[in-house]
């Protein structure tokens, strides 16, 4: 079988998330390609050897410019900070190399259009964004409802990301909370989320938002015992229309008081409603309004069939999937992507959409504000 010969840059949470997919995807998922982990970078050697050695790569960098050179690596797997994306992306798709970017796909608009544009600049060559969440089969069902014409005409979409990890204003600073480092906030770290998954789930683009972003704890204590200032917003609200017509509603926070990863969302259109909750990843709630209303009510479809998207490779009906698999789907459809020859998505294009409505809310200040078309 031939190999698709991956590098990773970064080890962090999202690069432990990515290696485990890249081991386990050939495994159970039968590929035109089977992935090599080849290399993996990071900037302290005796770190990066460790990680390497506990993740499974078979060799490790110390700098990403060299990665991108190899001869014997064919996808670039990109798991850092926001501030570096723009520069190894298009530093690997110069070099001829595949490119799979976390989220969001930059800090910039500027970033992520120089972004798109070598990835449009690149035949041959396949970009992808890791929006990871498109890839929960629950969430892929939901996709296929809609795109079915489940739910009719869609009126209304509701969508919240919910955290606390930064509740207790005692906790450190990070990157996270810088904006040199990480762009944005909670806007851009988990609400960029739920304007990927609205705008894929309901085939529609959002075309105007009005949103507000604040910033709950301005200074934390930092690692040798100073403070640092908090750069970016710790919470964001807005109001968003689709292409289509309908109305949205959007809340995105880190400081959600007793919710860990509460990733929501519902659609509620002319012949029905869909409703999703990451925190129960396995569930999808449909009401279907052309039932007699002596009988209707949400039913709860358990997405654990083999018939459900991602789920034939995996176990027995109603034996459940976890967070980690998504990672893995994401890599079995990039992999397919490659050998077939065609664009996977979400595409750099898709991820610019979402950038320039991330742009617009940060902008905002309660003021309606309309989505540019994206130029590339």
């Amino acid at each position: 079988m031939n190999e698709l010969r991956v590098g990773m840059v970064g080890h962090a949470f999202m690069g432990a998330a990515h290696s485990q997919a890249w081991r386990a995807v050939n495994r159970f998922f039968d590929l035109p390609l089977r992935a090599h982990m080849t290399a993996l970078c990071g900037r302290d050697a005796n770190r990066a050897a460790a990680a390497a050695e506990k993740l499974g790569w078979a060799s490790y960098e110390t700098d990403w410019r060299v990665l991108v050179e190899r001869d014997d690596i064919d996808l670039v797997d990109i798991c850092t900070p926001g501030d570096t994306h723009a520069e190894i992306a298009i530093a690997a798709l110069r070099n001829g190399k595949h490119v799979l970017c976390e989220k969001p796909l930059a800090n910039t608009v500027a970033e992520a259009e120089a972004m798109a544009e070598a990835a449009a600049s690149a035949p041959g060559v396949r970009s992808m964004c890791g929006y990871t969440y498109r890839r929960v089969p629950a969430v892929a069902l939901l996709a296929r409802l809609v795109a079915e014409g489940r739910v009719g005409r869609v009126h209304h979409v509701r969508a919240a990301y919910l955290q606390d990890w930064l509740v207790d204003p005692a906790t450190p600073m990070s990157w996270r909370l810088s904006a040199e480092r990480a762009g944005l906030g909670a806007l851009g770290d988990i609400g960029s989320h739920i304007v990927d998954i609205v705008q894929h789930l309901t085939g529609e683009r959002i075309t105007g938002v009005s949103g507000l972003t604040e910033t709950l704890v301005p200074e934390r204590p930092t690692v040798d015992g100073g403070t640092g200032q908090v750069t970016v917003d710790d919470a964001a609200i807005f109001l968003a229309r689709l292409t289509g017509g309908a109305l949205a509603t959007f809340e995105a926070t880190r400081f959600a008081t007793g919710r860990k990863n509460a990733l929501r969302v519902e659609i509620n259109g002319s012949a029905g409603s869909l409703a999703f909750d990451l925190e129960r990843l396995n569930e999808l709630e449909y009401y279907d309004a052309s039932r007699p209303s002596g009988e209707n009510g949400f039913t709860r479809i358990l997405v654990t069939e083999p018939d459900h998207p991602y789920l034939a490779a995996w176990w027995p009906p109603g034996h459940l999937l976890g967070y980690e698999h998504g990672f893995t789907h994401q890599a079995r459809d990039l992999i397919e992507a490659i050998a077939t020859g065609v664009q996977p998505r979400p595409s750099f294009a898709d991820a610019l959409d979402v950038q320039l409505v991330l742009d617009a809310v940060a902008r905002s200040h309660g003021e309606w504000i309309p989505i540019p078309e994206r130029r590339p």
